[in-house]
Parts: structure tokens; C-alpha cells; sequence
């Protein structure tokens, strides 16, 4: 792609996805939210986009009850697109995955003796020199989060080596206060400053999250985390008569760019609207071929005729 400003082309990109929450035979999650054509149409607006993402991250809650048939649903639907962009299919477990089903469906890995995984599924991940580690805060039973010791270590032991391009965190449970949604507070991460101790000061260059249903963005141990949103349903945060209150409205899934010295973060709608102002894409070939000083005079110049004619369509 031509550079047009004072950036690079990204190195990566990532598709970040959360909380699909699909249900066994694609039935409606709460009778009524059609989860299996949220996720489709994210799937296919992401395709027919001139993105390629290095990955697609999954943060939790693939399945709302675990169910066997929803991860073959779930699979069956984004690993062809998948394939076909070129992408890593990364998964990570969520409070309302089931670990066995999510392992066997997902990686082929039914537990010791075939009787089901029951250990956290923390896998790493080498996307062109980029390091994703994907960590199951998940606590069997139960609906809020927490990393045991032994994967703490575990975690330590994998950042003591930098990686080419920096590390990725792909979890869950974000380790961020949720003021707009308060009674999440219950349901968060156990335990933050002993996961603070572990990746301050390493190569770990953000953390996406889930979990929430509304995007949020923070800081943790000097470390920026962005939490994605679901395709399932949102967050009502201004509601003031229902607490943890969603809505079937506003879905949308992030990309994450990254550069050598920064990521950026951007949050894309799921959907189709009346467009009321752009220019048809071929546009853009012209615009490259164009000196820079050009470039701005097109586009940055108020009285240049691009500019104008802006105008003159907004009926003015």
C-alpha cells in the first residue's frame, strides 16, 4: 500500500473477536439473539474488506454453555474464511466455555486417557516474529477469573525470552476497572498484582480482553489493554433502572495494527448503513500516483475543487 502520511505500513495486523457466545443446533441465545448471523456477518464484512489479518483472536466465550456442538458450529463457520485470508485462527477459553469440549472441538486434544482436558489452555503463538500467548483465566464452576501459580510461572518462564516483534497477551478476563458497569467488578481477574509482577518490564506490548460486551481501554503495569466488544450482544452502560443490561444493537469487532514503536487499536461496527458521504475506491489509485504536495493540496486545501465539491453535495 502507498504510504500517504508520516507512518509505515503496519507489520501485523490482528482481527480481534470476543464473545460470540453460540449455543448448541445455532438456537437463539436468550430466544431471541441470533448469534450464528452476528458472528457471519463479521466474519464476512472482515472478508470483503481489503484486510488480511496475520490473525484472528478469539477472546472467550466462544460457546455460552459449552456445548460440543456450538465449537463445531463456531469452527465450521470461521476456519474456511480463516484459511482463505491467510489468517491464524488464535482461540482462548472464557467463564462460560467448558474446558473438554473446547479442547477436543477446537485442537483435537481430548485429555488424559480420552477423558477430557481439564488443565488451562494456555498456548503460544509465533505470528511472523510476533508472539500471541493465549491465557485461560477461566475457573471452572464459576464466572469470575484467576491465573493459578503454576501458569504464572509458566508465563514467566515464556517472556524470559523476548520474541522478534514484541508479545501479544490474548485473555479473557481484562485486569481493568469497569466504572460504567459495576457489578463486573465481581466477576473480574483475581489476583491482578501477582499477573502485574509477572509481565511488567517484559516484551509484552498489549493485552486484549474480553468479557465485558462493551470496548474499553486502559493501562496495566505499564502495559496498554483494549478490550474488545462482542458480536453477540452489547452493553447498555446508560441504562439507570437494569444493571448488566445488553442489548441486541451495536456490535463490533477490533483491529489491532501494529508498528514498530506503537499499536493502534480500531473499532469496526458490524453492519450495513446508508452511506451519506464518500468517494468510490478507485479514487485511491489516482490519489498514489499524485506527488505528495499535490496529495495536500487535493485534499488538505479548502478551496481545492475535491473540497468544493464536498461541499456543494452537502447542499450548501
Amino acid at each position: 500500500m502507498t504510504t500517504l502520511g508520516q507512518h509505515p505500513d503496519p507489520s501485523h495486523t490482528i482481527a480481534h473477536f470476543s464473545d460470540p457466545h453460540l449455543l448448541g443446533g445455532g438456537r437463539p441465545l436468550y430466544g431471541s439473539v441470533d448469534t450464528v448471523a452476528h458472528l457471519a456477518e463479521a466474519i464476512a464484512q472482515l472478508e470483503r474488506s481489503q484486510l488480511r489479518p496475520d490473525a484472528i483472536v478469539f477472546t472467550g466465550d466462544l460457546a455460552d454453555l459449552g456445548e460440543p456442538d456450538a465449537y463445531e458450529r463456531l469452527r465450521e463457520l470461521v476456519q474456511p474464511a480463516a484459511e482463505r485470508m491467510g489468517s491464524e485462527l488464535i482461540w482462548v477459553m472464557g467463564n462460560h466455555d467448558e474446558r473438554a469440549p473446547y479442547a477436543s472441538a477446537l485442537f483435537g486434544d481430548h485429555g488424559a486417557d480420552g477423558a477430557g482436558a481439564t488443565e488451562p489452555q494456555d498456548r503460544v503463538y509465533d505470528v511472523r516474529g510476533l508472539r500471541i500467548i493465549a491465557l485461560d483465566t477461566s475457573v471452572p464452576g464459576y464466572h469470575h477469573g484467576e491465573l493459578l501459580p503454576s501458569q504464572l510461572q509458566w508465563l514467566r518462564e515464556v517472556l524470559a525470552t523476548p520474541a522478534e516483534h514484541g508479545t501479544i497477551i490474548a485473555l479473557h478476563h481484562p485486569p481493568v476497572p469497569t466504572p460504567l458497569n459495576f457489578p463486573m467488578a465481581i466477576l473480574e481477574l483475581d489476583d491482578q498484582e501477582a499477573f502485574a509482577d509477572v509481565v511488567r518490564g517484559t516484551d509484552v506490548r498489549t493485552i486484549l480482553g474480553g468479557h465485558l460486551h462493551h470496548s474499553s481501554h486502559s493501562m496495566f503495569a505499564g502495559i496498554p489493554v483494549s478490550v474488545a466488544s462482542a458480536t453477540c450482544y452489547v452493553m447498555d452502560l446508560t441504562d439507570p433502572e437494569t444493571i448488566i443490561a445488553g442489548v441486541d444493537a451495536n456490535q463490533s469487532v477490533d483491529i489491532v495494527s501494529a508498528y514498530p514503536d506503537r499499536l493502534v487499536h480500531t473499532t469496526v461496527p458490524i453492519g450495513a448503513w446508508p452511506h451519506v458521504s464518500g468517494q468510490n475506491a478507485a479514487l485511491f489509485a489516482q490519489v498514489a500516483a499524485m506527488s505528495p504536495e499535490q496529495r495536500r493540496e487535493l485534499f488538505s486545501k479548502k478551496a481545492s475543487d475535491f473540497n468544493v465539491d464536498e461541499i456543494a453535495s452537502n447542499g450548501v
